[in-house]
């Protein structure tokens, strides 16, 4: 119980810091709030703003305030009502255009993630099992370059030779498992390479254990030894890997987001920062920090019943 408190109050205190952050640098950023609010409000007029309509805009959303009053004043109504601002731009509560966004993010993160349990365990305990061979020096060469590649590019890739040339899958689109494999697939390439180097390093010391040489000195087959034996204690580490990974994929997606067009919270979370929509932006942040902090959270959970030693140490 000491440590989950611990921790909770750990992420209460991240949460309010990254919300003072995002508030502070959206407000500091060059071009008045008010005046690209009225630019949404009355599309063509920016060119021509009155001052009498800048301080109307800037009355009704209280924009004439201190920074740190204004700030307090949305921790206040996020608090005790549940209330985390509207739209500038959409005339819409945030929790609404949160909750339309928010099932496209999951919905791609898991993806991803499944992607990157299948492919990247499978890899690492082939790459473990055939240590130092041919099969095992390529595999880690292809690690290397998944960890380097940045997602932009691997995602510009698989558009030309997936969509463009060879025509299989669109290049946008939603609502299909055909518009979901590319931006799925661009999106779990580094962390297939971080879980398979994990799976690799963890079987490997695995293997060298006292009860795994005992195994094969029985005469049990590879496959069973690695599959009863050697993989359930091999795991431990890969568990943590893959819960820091989902939590990243769950807030790392903006870019795969909007290079696919994908309705996510990334590609609101960019068109917003355009459009300088604060209440939507600072919605968009306290939505991927708190995934973010409630995966990590778990896999703290978990690994704690897993391994006592973290508790008691």
């Amino acid at each position: 119980m000491k440590y989950f408190i611990k921790r909770v109050g750990f992420m209460a205190l991240t949460i309010f810091a990254v919300c003072a952050l995002t508030f502070f640098l959206m407000n500091v950023i060059p071009g008045g709030t008010a005046k690209l609010v009225l630019k949404h409000t009355f599309v063509g007029l920016e060119e021509s703003v009155t001052d009498e309509q800048l301080n109307q805009i800037s009355d009704k959303y209280d924009l004439d305030d201190p920074l740190y009053l204004q700030f307090f004043r949305w921790i206040k109504e996020a608090v005790l009502r549940g209330d985390i601002g509207t739209s500038y731009v959409f005339k819409k509560p945030v929790l609404y255009l949160l909750a339309l966004r928010l099932p496209a993010t999951i919905q791609l993160a898991v993806m991803s993630m499944l992607i990157a349990i299948l492919t990247g365990v499978s890899l690492g305990i082939y790459s473990a099992i055939r240590e130092n061979k041919i099969s095992d020096h390529i595999l880690r060469i292809v690690t290397l370059f998944g960890v380097s590649m940045p997602g932009f590019w691997v995602a510009l890739l698989l558009i030309l030779i997936f969509s463009l040339r060879l025509k299989l899958v669109p290049v946008t689109g939603y609502g299909s498992l055909e518009n979901l494999l590319l931006p799925a697939a661009a999106l779990s390439l580094h962390s297939v390479a971080a879980v398979m180097r994990v799976t690799r390093t963890s079987m490997l010391e695995t293997l060298g254990q006292e009860y795994i040489r005992f195994a094969k000195a029985k005469g049990l087959p590879l496959w069973k030894i690695v599959s009863r034996h050697a993989l359930k204690n091999a795991m431990l580490p890969v568990i943590t890997v893959i819960g820091f990974q989902m939590g990243s994929l769950l807030g790392g997606a903006v870019v795969i987001e909007k290079i696919f067009a994908w309705p996510g919270i990334g590609s609101l979370l960019v068109d917003s920062i355009s459009a300088r929509d604060l209440p939507v932006v600072q919605g968009c942040v306290l939505a991927i920090v708190m995934m973010f902090l409630f995966v990590h959270f778990l896999v703290d959970m978990l690994y704690t019943h897993l391994d006592p030693r973290i508790r008691y140490g």
